[in-house]
């Protein structure tokens, strides 16, 4: 793996029973400082509870699929091409609402809930290069 070029095999994976994450950027895979980045997948009808991060903006920007995403007070439809920019400190959460994967581009700025994910019980993590499937799981990963 370079510093400028991140495949999906070259990071570990975040499993979750809604979907799963791949962290590309971040301070240990690139080096960059300022920002981290990972795609998500979640799986049809599923979500995640709303949530904050509290020192963190996030930007999604919807690679493929269709889903209702909630910011604060408004609720909207998304889908393909869309982004939502979510600042700091304010609630929201995702539900794909498609029949298909719903795969979204996530960025933090500064970095750091990425981490606060991968701390969080139910998170599994499997090793880079396995596919993010229950029975790739690592038990001593945490």
């Amino acid at each position: 793996m370079s510093d400028y070029f991140v495949g999906p095999d070259d990071v570990e994976s975040q499993l979750f029973d809604w979907g799963a994450l791949k962290w590309m950027s971040t301070a240990e895979t690139t080096g960059g400082k300022r920002f981290s980045a990972g795609v998500v997948k979640l799986e049809p009808g599923k979500g995640h509870e709303r949530h904050t991060h509290p020192e963190s903006d996030e930007i999604l920007y919807v690679v493929r699929g269709e889903g209702e995403q909630e910011v604060d007070d408004e609720t909207r439809d998304i889908a393909t091409g869309d982004m939502v920019f979510i600042p700091e400190g304010v609630e929201h959460g995702t539900v794909n609402t498609g029949w298909e994967p719903l795969v979204l581009l996530a960025v933090y700025a500064p970095p750091g809930p990425e981490d606060v994910l991968r701390d969080l019980p139910e998170c599994e993590i499997v090793p880079a290069g396995k596919l993010p499937t229950p029975e790739n799981v690592d038990p001593e990963a945490k």
